[in-house]
């Protein structure tokens, strides 16, 4: 399938995880990739590395007019940068609220910003934002992370209705517990990782975590003109942790 055939698309925090394997899978479908990351390093072939921390406006908009300047368009932004959070309402900082909603939320809207004169001059134009299922599925110990993804899944409906009539959609994906770098270290900290990972697996409806490649799939589907009459969806990819109750295999 080439349905990206001709389009330029931006995957930030794509030298890793999630936004790597979106930015692999956009390639491989015809588009012209660059990913925005504080670390482009490493990256396949054919895919254009732009330094950029999301956080800092000026280097977002230059990233920006790279792209452009490189492939002389741009239709497609995957607004996937962000950073974790962990504790309930007491446990982080002032600093650190600030700098998670600044990376999660205000991030997005820094390159947004700078995309849109470009995005409205495309006949394909997309935004897919990066949200959780933290966004309305309340979880212990991720009270910072959490809200920042709450106003992701806000920004994204606001930002639908403002900019659909000018032929730029906006959805956003939600993962569950995605198997990734971040995940890996993580468990890695524990005790005994191997009991960890077990565990985790043991708390999803499916019996794992859902993978990389597989959001990748949701966010090109949303970014595809294929799905040009979605705008202001949001699409779980959960393995069912949120809309799912299943009866342990030990009861009837």
């Amino acid at each position: 399938m080439k349905d990206f055939t001709g389009l330029t698309a931006v995957v930030t925090g794509g030298a890793s995880g999630i936004g790597l394997a979106t930015a692999k899978l956009l390639r491989s479908r015809g588009a012209d990739v660059a990913v925005f990351d504080r670390k482009p390093d490493g990256l396949p072939d054919g895919i254009l590395g732009v330094e950029a921390d999301v956080t800092d406006d000026a280097q977002v908009r230059l990233a920006v007019d790279t792209v452009v300047e490189r492939f002389g368009r741009l239709d497609v932004v995957v607004n996937n940068a962000g950073i974790p959070a962990i504790g309930d309402v007491a446990a982080n900082s002032d600093t650190e609220w600030l700098h998670v909603l600044d990376v999660n939320v205000v991030g997005m809207v820094r390159v947004a910003r700078h995309a849109l004169p470009h995005l409205r001059r495309s006949p394909s134009a997309a935004i897919v934002n990066t949200c959780s299922i933290v966004a309305w599925a309340g979880l212990q110990q991720r009270v910072l992370y959490s809200a920042s993804k709450g106003a992701v899944y806000a920004l994204t409906l606001a930002m639908a209705a403002d900019h659909l009539r000018e032929g730029i959609r906006v959805n956003c994906v939600a993962p569950g517990t995605a198997d990734t770098p971040w995940v890996d270290r993580q468990l890695e900290q524990m005790p005994d990782p191997a009991a960890a990972r077990a565990a985790i697996n043991a708390f999803q409806p499916a019996g794992r975590l859902v993978t990389a490649d597989e959001v990748a799939g949701a966010i090109a589907y949303l970014a595809s003109p294929l799905s040009g009459g979605t705008a202001g969806t949001v699409l779980a990819v959960d393995g069912g942790m949120h809309g799912l109750r299943l009866r342990s295999p030990a009861r009837p």
